[in-house]
Formats: structure tokens, sequence, C-alpha cells
């Protein structure tokens, strides 16, 4: 208890250094005359910082929030110390190179390998994934001191050289780097594939915890594919949107593991399908309907015509309601079956029940539909003692290997 107590005090000063570290990285960029984008990757950082801090100091035993630390502290230093050696003048600038030379891709290991490895409850799937988190930091800790004496440029794109660089080793970095490629994606694929792991063992809270932060990750590749026309025409638009989508997968992680309104993960994917596929198709309805609309009122009245932008706004206003409501029974017949199943039996038991008089039918329906519905491993029905009709139905659900079922006396 004395240890968890001092690792909590630990996390907040932690995450204060990592912000100064971080407001010095954004006026040092200032100063170097870097670009928006350089600098929205302090989003990132704060926003990694800040959920480590909140998990580490209420869960100082956990793994998962010290990870979170150390990631947005190696990434804060990384850049630290670039922009250090780039500023020049400035005591200490060798030291900073080889920090800068060493120090980069430990945050991303951290982060996107040992990570979920360990989460969301700090410890591994199995011990049968014990080496794959050995070999990951062994083969680390083994990079960055290749990296410390490797030739080449301290800060990537400045031609500072490493002021610790050994000649000798050029022809075995240049060996190292695909080398080191490989095992990165390796080593990314096998953190995945813990995760699929976990999830198809795991139930309730941490299944739902896991859902969330794969949620959020899922939109990094996502997003990485379909980012390119945004950056072409609003570069400022897309350096905020990179980091604000790489800063929700912490966020999403911090939600689970503090467990903040964690059943509500299953909503917020439903919609986002939903309006995410609505949103691509009326997008499709609208361009298509423009360029067509366009050709026609051209060939009819010569040149464009403002007709086909209105036409086609009425279209999708049109199209909106019906459509969102077909893409809404489609990813429930496809993706939640169980409740669109649900939904449908309880719908059509309502219209059944609407005009039954027999209770005995009445009763044999209700018992139908909860075993339908809720799937319990055992479902009774009792009726108002005082009722001369009354029957006690006692139901066995229909488990694979059941020997039928049974059915209690009446009375």
């Amino acid at each position: 208890m004395t240890n968890e107590r001092g690792y909590s005090r630990l996390a907040w000063p932690v995450c204060a250094l990592t912000m100064a570290l971080t407001a010095c990285l954004v006026a040092l960029s200032v100063a170097n005359g870097s670009r928006l984008e350089d600098l929205t990757f302090s989003i990132v950082v704060v926003s990694i910082s800040v959920v480590g801090g909140l998990i580490s100091s209420r869960q100082p035993s956990s793994v998962v929030g010290w990870l979170f630390l150390g990631s947005a502290f190696c990434f804060a230093a990384y850049a630290f110390a670039g922009e250090y050696v780039v500023y020049g003048s400035l005591p200490l600038a060798r030291t900073m190179a080889v920090v800068s030379a060493s120090t980069e891709g430990v945050g991303a290991v951290l982060i996107f390998i040992l990570l979920p490895l360990y989460f969301p409850n700090g410890r591994l799937v199995s011990p049968r994934w014990r080496p794959v988190a050995w070999f990951t930091i062994g083969s680390t800790l083994a990079t960055i001191a290749l990296f410390a004496v490797s030739p080449g440029e301290a800060v990537r794109g400045t031609g500072i050289p490493n002021p610790l660089g050994v000649e000798a080793l050029r022809p075995y970095a240049d060996i190292y780097d695909p080398v080191l490629f490989v095992v990165y994606i390796a080593e990314i694929f096998a953190a995945a594939a813990s995760l699929v792991v976990r999830f198809r063992r795991s139930v309730g809270e941490e299944r739902q915890q896991i859902k969330w932060f794969t949620f959020a990750a899922s939109f990094i590749p996502v997003w990485f594919v379909t980012n390119q026309p945004v950056e072409d025409a609003f570069p400022n638009l897309f350096s905020m949107m990179d980091a604000l989508v790489i800063a929700g997968v912490p966020v999403a992680a911090g939600i689970a593991i503090l467990k903040h309104r964690l059943y509500d993960i299953d909503v917020v994917i439903n919609k986002t399908l939903v309006y995410g596929a609505l949103t691509a198709s009326l997008v499709g309805v609208y361009l298509g309907s423009v360029v067509s609309l366009q050709y026609v009122f051209g060939s009819l009245a010569g040149g464009d015509s403002q007709l086909a932008i209105v036409a086609s706004t009425l279209v999708i206003a049109a199209l909106f309601v019906p459509l969102r409501r077909r893409i809404q029974n489609f990813i429930d017949r496809r993706f939640y079956r169980n409740k669109y199943d649900a939904a449908k039996t309880l719908e059509a038991f309502s219209a059944k029940s609407r005009n039954e008089t027999s209770l005995d039918s009445l009763s044999e329906n209700l018992t139908t539909v909860v075993e339908d519905t809720l799937r319990p491993s055992h479902t009774s029905l009792w009726l108002k003692p005082g009722d001369p009709d009354r029957r006690a139905t006692n139901l066995a659900s229909p488990r694979p290997g059941d020997p039928g079922t049974r059915r209690s006396p009446p009375g």
C-alpha cells in the first residue's frame, strides 16, 4: 500500500515534467520557424500525458498508465531535443543531439506495441505472451544503444551529425534499418493479435474497455488512407485533424480504464457506423447528381447552371430520412443481429397479443418471447394466486444438449 501511494504521488510530477518539456518544445519550434503541423504534435503529447497521469494516480499498480506517461515523456524529450539542437548556440547541444538520435521511435514502441499487450488490466493475456513483451523491450534497448553511436543525422532532415557516431558502424547501421522496420511491423502485429485474443476471451466490463480502445484506434488507418484530399486542400485543417485523430486513442483508453460511461460504446459505434455510411452515401449522391445535372442543364441552356446545385440539394434533403432508416436497419441486421431480432420479436408479440383472449396462449407466447430475446437459462411465469385459471409455467431454455422442456404442474 505504501509503494502504491508513492507511485501515485509520482504520476503527476512526471506529467508536469512532460508538460514543461512540451511548452519548451512549442517555444523552440516557434523560434525555429516550424510549421503548424510541427506544433500540433503537442496536442498528442498533452493528451497522452494527461491520460497517463489520471490512470497512474488512480491505479498506480497498473502498467497501463505508466506506459502512457512513459510514451508521452519520450515523445516530448525526442522532439524537444531535436528543436534544441536545431536552435543552436545553447549549452549541452551535443548531449541533446545524442538524445535526439537515440530516442527516435521509443515513444511509439511504448504506446503502439507494449500498451496493446497490457491493455486494459495491466497484465498480459497469458504467460505465453511474455516472450513477445521481453523481445520488444530488448530490441528497443538494443536500438537505443545502436542509434546512440550510429553515424548519420542527429535530427532528421537537418544535416546535423550525431556527435557520438562511429563511422566504422555505418555498414551495420545500413543493414539494421530494414531489419528494424521488419521487427517493428512483426511486433505491432503480435500486439494486435494479443488484443484480439484478449477480446475473444473477455466478457462484460473488460470487453467494453477493449471496444473503446479499438474503436478509437480504428480511425487512424481510415484517416491515413483518406486524408490526402484534406491535406492538399486545407493543410492547416489537416494538421489539426491529424493530431485530434491520434489524440483520440489515449482519450478513449482513459475512458475505458476509468470506466466513465463505459457501456455507451455500443451506442457510439452504432451511430458512427450509421452516420458515417449516411454521410458517404449522401456525398456520393450529391456529387453524382451535380455532375449529371450540370451536364443536362448545360446541354439544354448552355454554360453552367445553378439549377443543378439546387436540385441536388433538394434530392439530398428528400433522401436523408429514408436513407438513414435503411442504413440503420442494415447495420442492425449485420452487426447487431441479436438486438435486431429481439426488437422484431417483441414487435411481433405486441401485435399478436393485442387481440389475444386465451390466458394459456398468452402465457406460452410470453415465455417464448423471453426465451428468444433474453436467452435465460431458466424462465418461470407465475400468475396471481387469486385468479381461478392461474398457471405456473416452468420452461428450461433450449440449450444444446438439454434433454428437453420441463413444465411444472398447474396450481
